[in-house]
């Protein structure tokens, strides 16, 4: 095997147990893992952003196709760094005021054409399409299509009911309003589940990963490092812990 992919296993392996060390409690071990995690990500993502935008989106564009408009935006973006100048800080917010107003003129629009209008086109269509009966299909076929667009409207109705506040919630609308609860607490324990679902993938994930390594191809990665990690803490706990009790003590 190369000495790389080893090194990679290792490291791997490694860091993983310093993460999982902080069920024990909180350790150097895994403040270390957890520091080395956001450099390497924070750095990944300044490298790649400036790759992009530098290189591939200025740079080329620039020097090979003489696309001399970019020399505009390039401008704008360095005068964003006119903040940390207090003379000519106004310079960055006015640049900011444009990004902000650009990107809400591009954004809300398609917020509301590729969500809210496609979201009720989705929910009206089937109801506007019954014609052979409301549970079953021309060929006297259960379908479910017509109920869940039913419910959905019924959701959204009773969710956007709770939400309006100028109407006081009594007699009708309390009612409704508490349907509007009920969904709204469905919705919340569907997208908990569904979180919590993606952590427990993740978990399994690493366990596979941990259980592969400690095979004998990648020389008991697993089981050594463990081994060693628990050795520490052992050591922290009966030599250094009794240590500082008898320093106390004098």
């Amino acid at each position: 095997m190369d000495n790389t992919v080893l090194l990679g296993v290792w490291l791997a392996v490694g860091l993983t147990l310093f993460m999982y060390s902080f069920l024990y409690k909180d350790n150097v071990f895994f403040r270390f893992g957890e520091h080395v995690y956001l450099g390497i990500s924070i750095g990944y993502i300044i490298v790649r952003v400036i790759f992009n935008n530098f290189i591939n989106d200025l740079y080329k564009p620039l020097v090979e196709d003489r696309d001399y408009i970019l020399i505009i935006p390039a401008l704008m973006g360095l005068a964003l760094y006119t903040r940390f100048f207090t003379r000519i800080a106004w310079v960055s917010r006015v640049i900011f005021a444009f990004i902000v107003g650009f990107g809400a003129g591009l954004g809300i629009p398609r917020t509301i054409a590729g969500g809210i209008f496609k979201q009720l086109e989705g929910v009206l269509m089937p109801l506007a399409a019954i014609k052979d009966g409301f549970f079953f299909n021309a060929d006297g076929n259960f379908t479910l299509v017509n109920i869940n667009s039913l419910i959905i409207i019924v959701g959204i109705t009773s969710v956007l009911v709770y939400f309006f506040f100028s109407v006081e919630h009594k007699g009708v609308v309390k009612s409704v309003s508490r349907v509007g609860i009920y969904f709204v607490m469905i919705a919340f324990g569907a997208s908990f589940g569904y979180t919590v679902m993606g952590r427990m993938s993740l978990l399994i994930g690493r366990c596979y990963d941990l259980i592969e390594f400690s095979s004998p191809k990648y020389y008991y990665a697993s089981i050594v490092l463990l081994i060693m990690l628990i050795l520490v803490f052992i050591i922290y706990e009966v030599v250094i812990k009794k240590g500082e009790v008898l320093k106390t003590n004098e």
